[in-house]
């Protein structure tokens, strides 16, 4: 079974349209990774999706990496009974 960190590399690599491989957990989503504002909101959504959880929207766009985000999501899944 794929980590939290792999699961948001290949979520985040779709819907940026980005090779997975090139995405690195200390990349910031708007900075590195060229995602605008709506790109910021549906990686949000497919991130809840992905893991079958909800996110308080404010807290989980305040994430800027993809390594913090993976954390960030284990939390949620933890706090929620969500097996990852």
């Amino acid at each position: 079974m794929a980590s939290v960190l792999e699961r948001v590399v290949r979520v985040t690599a779709t819907v940026l349209r980005l090779d997975p491989a090139e995405i690195k957990p200390e990349h910031r989503f708007s900075a590195d990774l060229g995602a605008e504002s709506v790109q910021s909101i549906e990686l949000v959504a497919m991130f809840e999706e992905e893991f079958g959880i909800e996110m308080n929207e404010d807290d989980a766009l305040s994430v800027e990496s993809v390594g913090a985000a993976a954390d960030f999501i284990a939390k949620v899944c933890e706090a929620q009974g969500v097996k990852v």
